[in-house]
């Protein structure tokens, strides 16, 4: 990998400009910055959310996420090269599995909230599709690896199942959208 900071304040930004792993320097408003930055955004809106009180096993999850976004930040920022390995994906799918087998079947369409823990899980939620669309942008312009792209996409969907997870800690629900379909379906049935 590239060079460690030693220094924050280089001044060489001053131009538009950033370094990559590779000692390459291309502009800020570029793909791969966008991408890093929609996955540092990520990893510090999990941070946030580690401030909360969480089970332990859904704490020691998230810790290991943020290591494995970090190899995902490193691995956008050196074009070619591979940081993020396959068994963070399957560490993905076997949470996904595990935590979906507790809840119930979705009804309904859910809002973003509930508990500040649930809500805080589903703004990772959504800056990790972001994040998945700035990596896809990226795709497009210039040769990857699928694994960045499919972390993100199976990490949303995580973040998704664990804000409900969330929600039923101390026997709480999901917060359902009151569609008018259920309203109708309410005023018909009464």
């Amino acid at each position: 990998m590239g060079n460690r900071l030693t220094q924050i304040a280089t001044r060489t930004g001053d131009d538009g400009t950033t370094g990559l792993g590779d000692n390459t320097r291309v502009s800020k408003h570029s793909g791969r910055p966008h991408a890093m930055g929609d996955v540092d955004e990520l990893n510090s809106h999990l941070g946030l959310l580690l401030c909360e009180p969480l089970p332990q096993d859904v704490r020691e999850l998230l810790v290991d996420v943020q290591h494995q976004l970090f190899n995902l930040g490193g691995e956008l920022s050196i074009p070619g090269f591979e940081l993020l390995k396959d068994d963070a994906l399957l560490q993905l799918d076997n949470a996904l599995a595990h935590y979906n087998a507790q809840l119930p079947r979705l009804q309904e369409f859910i809002l973003p909230a509930g508990t500040r823990a649930a809500a805080q899980a589903h703004v990772c939620r959504t800056v990790a599709r972001r994040a998945e669309r700035m990596v896809v942008a990226l795709e497009q312009a210039e040769a990857m690896r699928p694994a960045p792209r499919q972390y993100l996409n199976r990490l949303s969907d995580l973040m998704f199942v664990l804000a409900r997870v969330l929600n039923r800690m101390q026997g709480g629900d999901d917060v359902y959208w009151k569609s008018e379909r259920l309203k109708a379906q309410g005023e018909g049935g009464a």
